[in-house]
């Protein structure tokens, strides 16, 4: 699979539906990353929401400074601390919010070999770099 923004993400942001934004980072709300075990998930172009995701390692990360600038998304460096478990393959990017995480919409899927992925956790910290370009654009 290559990377992609997940369709029932971008319909939900091009219709305006609340709840979508990535920019918003508040204690409740905002854009998180979890570290993915391709093993175990797959992506699906169905997929909506968290709770459909599988094979998650270690602890989802909130994304600090957020920001969406001339439709590119991007945010700080990321670091995952102390991180054991399965071989990290990918990753997902969704926007958290007060809600189950039935209501956590997924965002992005990453999984391109290369910086860094694949990776075998061995108890030490991981450091995800994003792109100077920005995170994704639409």
């Amino acid at each position: 699979m290559a990377n992609a923004i997940y369709p029932i993400y971008k319909q939900n942001l091009l219709a305006g539906t609340a709840g979508y934004d990535l920019d918003n980072n508040t204690v409740a709300d905002g854009p998180y990353l979890a570290l993915i075990d391709t093993g175990t998930y797959t992506y699906s172009a169905l997929h909506d929401f968290y709770n459909d995701l599988s094979g998650i390692v270690g602890t989802d990360q909130r994304l600090a400074s957020p920001s969406v600038v001339n439709g590119t998304f991007d945010a700080a460096d990321l670091l995952f601390t102390s991180v054991t478990g399965p071989t990290v393959e990918g990753f997902v990017i969704y926007r958290h919010n007060s809600g189950a995480n039935t209501t956590w919409p997924l965002v992005e899927y990453y999984d391109q070999p290369g910086g860094g992925l694949p990776l075998t956790p061995n108890g030490g910290n991981i450091t995800v770099t994003f792109n100077a370009l920005g995170i994704f654009t639409i």
